[in-house]
């Protein structure tokens, strides 16, 4: 939208601060209440929700979207969890249903009330704990990317997906894992609390994929010494490589491949990095993440072979 020129009035102002979404009472203060009643009866403007009003008669973009869902709930509702994160800039994850945190002393069933087909579903949270530092100034106000991760990780389907979510943030650099740990400080009640610490921890130490942080968890289950990640090498060509996981002391390399690997490019690439390993003296052994999650006894077992 353009910026209102120096001659704009309050409303011009709201409708480009809140990308044409208005309540029906803001219409009506700063309009009039018959003004708002001839335009949705010219199909100039449109309801989409009991309450909230867009200034014109077609489809939502992203961003109206966003707004008639926090405008359906109430002016301290917040976008949170992965629509927070998304508007971060999270990527990989689904953009829908629109979450929305609210204070533990307001109802979610203010929510759900007449959404017009073209609108995503609302799914409403409420919390005992959303401190100011945990809210970011944006349009619409949404929480910090860290909390929006962390709430993420709770409101997730499965624990994995919990430890994709927080891994991801780490690696995208939208939060550092000890900004997700002084969250969890905050929310000592928090759903999957223990799974989001320990992967920011293991992010913290390099592991910032799935596979990585499982390959990790299986090595402490299993007792075996922790591994350095990312290990950083230049080939004989000066290239610079990075090695999944890295024994020093038995100079033991380890890949963990994921389903990218499968690809004709990747696997020629991998190919050409595993011979310059064996050429420079270390043995490598390679485990698709399927393995490392499925038959982990056995992965171990090859592992303390060489260590």
């Amino acid at each position: 939208m353009r910026l209102p020129g120096g001659e704009a009035d309050e409303f011009e102002w709201v409708l480009f601060e809140q990308s044409n979404v208005l309540t029906a009472a803001q219409a009506a203060r700063l309009l009039t209440p018959s003004k708002v009643r001839h335009l949705l009866a010219r199909g100039r403007w449109r309801r989409w929700c009991r309450g909230v009003l867009v200034s014109h008669p077609g489809e939502l973009n992203r961003q109206q979207q966003l707004w008639v869902a926090v405008l359906s709930v109430g002016g301290d509702a917040v976008l949170g969890g992965l629509t927070a994160a998304a508007e971060a800039g999270l990527r990989g994850f689904r953009a829908e249903p629109i979450d929305l945190l609210v204070p533990g002393t307001r109802t979610s069933a203010l929510a759900r009330r007449g959404l017009l087909p073209g609108m995503p579903g609302v799914r409403v949270h409420r919390t005992a704990v959303l401190p100011a530092e945990h809210v970011q100034a944006a349009r619409p106000t949404r929480t910090t990317t860290p909390r929006a991760l962390v709430d993420a990780a709770a409101w997730a389907r499965t624990d994995d997906e919990a430890r994709a979510i927080i891994a991801a943030g780490c690696q995208q650099r939208l939060a550092t894992p000890a900004e997700i740990i002084a969250v969890t400080d905050r929310m000592p009640r928090a759903r999957r609390r223990a799974v989001v610490i320990e992967t920011a921890r293991y992010a913290e130490g390099g592991a910032t994929a799935l596979s990585e942080i499982d390959f990790l968890r299986l090595c402490r289950r299993h007792c075996l010494p922790a591994p350095d990640l990312q290990e950083q090498r230049t080939d004989a060509n000066g290239r610079t490589r990075f090695l999944d996981a890295y024994w020093r002391e038995w100079r033991l390399h380890v890949e963990v491949d994921g389903a990218h690997h499968m690809e004709v490019r990747h696997w020629e690439e991998d190919m050409v990095r595993q011979n310059d390993i064996w050429i420079e003296g270390d043995r490598i052994l390679r485990f698709s993440a399927g393995q490392v999650r499925r038959h982990p006894a056995e992965v171990a077992a090859q592992l303390s072979a060489l260590t």
